[in-house]
């Protein structure tokens, strides 16, 4: 079903060249396309607003403008994805029409579309600034990695929770499930502006989780909890993986 904000809701993804583990990566061909433009398609299957790309460099602007996508060229030097979706809304929308913001990360060609679908829920409530997912966390090893994210929230509902903290480490104590951070973002138009105004926090650069410095800030974020962990491709054997999921797909 369209979201019923279609007309007030851009979709941003940013799409970088530079990656030390899998070189040219917005590129790599995923069963006959480039992953850009995979993840593009599935923002298109989501049907949540109009999709723009943002890009760092010339051939994945002329990979992405080809395939009928918006596509802007942003600075290479941003420090942050949420500095460079900033940039691309300015460019993108200058006139202010887009009130709700998706951030899908360009490095997830098998993101399910329903999921994109489920980050515009919070924003339902008018005090929400930010909305993000999670997935409850079956594997107990994957409790104490430092590179699965954990969200600390206060439950609102069975599939939804407020943001209290993230965090690398193993949390809450006790008994009760943790909760594995997805980086995809749905941000109001003033809630991404007033957080790039905002220098980076204590505990952000502690941590090296950006959505802190929104916390510190008192911004509120909400978590919509879905199924499954999106498949974000980052080595040679994730683009494996994600070719493998995309096989006998009408693409």
């Amino acid at each position: 079903m369209r979201n019923p904000d279609f007309d007030r809701t851009i979709v941003l993804i940013p799409a970088r060249m530079a990656s030390t583990r899998l070189p040219g990566k917005p590129l790599a061909d995923i069963c006959g396309a480039p992953m850009i433009v995979q993840v593009a398609r599935r923002a298109r299957e989501a049907d949540v607003g109009r999709i723009v790309v943002a890009v760092d460099d010339q051939r994945v602007f002329d990979v992405v403008k080809n395939e009928g996508f918006d596509v802007v060229m942003t600075r290479q030097d941003h420090q942050s994805g949420s500095d460079r979706i900033h940039e691309a809304l300015q460019a993108a929308d200058p006139d202010g029409r887009s009130e709700f913001v998706v951030n899908i990360q360009g490095d997830l060609p098998t993101i399910d579309p329903a999921a994109v679908l489920a980050s515009l829920r919070p924003m339902q409530d008018p005090s929400v600034d930010i909305a993000t997912l999670s997935v409850v966390i079956d594997n107990e090893a994957d409790k104490t990695l430092p590179h699965i994210v954990k969200v600390v929230g206060s439950p609102l509902s069975n599939t939804r929770m407020r943001a209290l903290y993230f965090t690398r480490a193993t949390a809450p104590h006790g008994d009760g499930p943790l909760y594995h951070h997805i980086g995809l973002y749905t941000y109001r138009r003033r809630a991404l502006e007033r957080f790039v105004s905002l220098a980076p926090s204590v505990l952000e650069k502690r941590e090296s989780l950006e959505q802190l410095r929104a916390l510190e800030a008192g911004m509120r974020i909400d978590v919509e909890i879905i199924d499954t962990v999106p498949l974000g491709v980052d080595t040679p054997a994730d683009l494996e993986k994600a070719r493998a999921l995309l096989a006998g797909r009408s693409l």
